[in-house]
């Protein structure tokens, strides 16, 4: 994958991490989620100021269908401190594969890899626009790349991608349980009173209760948690940005 240029932000400096492939081929994508499935680290708690970060890729508009490999996509990345916005980065690069339910990893990892790679600091926990084991093969695209990351993550989406259950009530933190063949696999979380409510699932290192606690700290000033709301705003404005007419 090749990054066209990057943007960051005034922060901390952190020691840099060594890269990790990301499987584009279905098969091998497939493995390693069910790998990831079976690791059991040890669980993470946030402390008192904790940081939370969020991440997020668009791809240009009007495109059809699942996309292509190589699509061009704009990713950010962001570290708030108590939801106020303290670092970013933003990248520019291609797209692993298309898109295949199951499969986004394969997609967007590596652009989001490198959005959250190219932070000056990393947060103490990153929230991703993606599953986590709310997943055929529970371990979704925010798992992994808490993995590749070696970064606590919670999963956050506007509908579960496999998972079922009832509404939550209609005041802001009301949940309800979202389960996969009896099993409960995240939340439906009303982060706002009357507003839909999100999908929230445990990525790398968190659990049921940590997860409902983490987007409880990230703050929500509109139906999605402020860390991711702020990369989405950050991805789109580098999308505009790049793709204007000069002069």
């Amino acid at each position: 994958m090749r990054i066209g240029w990057i943007r960051r932000r005034p922060g901390r400096q952190i020691a840099r991490m060594g890269t990790m492939r990301w499987p584009t081929d279905p098969p091998g994508l497939e493995a390693l989620q069910q790998e990831l499935a079976d690791l059991r680290p040890q669980p993470w708690k946030p402390s008192v100021g904790v940081t939370t970060g969020g991440c997020f890729v668009c791809f240009g508009r009007g495109g059809e269908g699942s996309g292509a490999v190589d699509d061009r996509g704009w990713a950010a990345a962001v570290v708030m401190e108590w939801r106020r916005l303290v670092a970013s980065s933003e990248i520019v690069s291609e797209a692993g594969a298309s898109y295949l339910p199951g499969l986004l990893a394969a997609r967007e990892g590596e652009l989001l890899e490198s959005a959250v790679r190219a932070l000056p600091r990393l947060p103490d926990v990153l929230l991703v626009n993606a599953t986590g084991r709310d997943h055929p093969r529970r371990a979704g695209l925010a798992l992994h790349i808490g993995w590749v990351l070696d970064l606590p993550t919670v999963g956050v989406t506007h509908r579960p991608l496999v998972a079922s259950g009832d509404q939550p009530a209609p005041k802001a933190g009301s949940r309800a349980p979202l389960w996969i063949d009896g099993e409960q696999v995240g939340w439906w979380l009303r982060t706002r009173s009357q507003a839909r409510p999100v999908a929230v699932s445990p990525g790398w290192r968190t659990g049921l209760d940590t997860v409902l606690e983490v987007v409880k700290i990230a703050g929500a000033r509109a139906r999605t948690p402020e860390p991711i709301r702020q990369a989405r705003r950050l991805a789109r404005s580098a999308r505009s940005r790049d793709r204007a007419p000069d002069g």
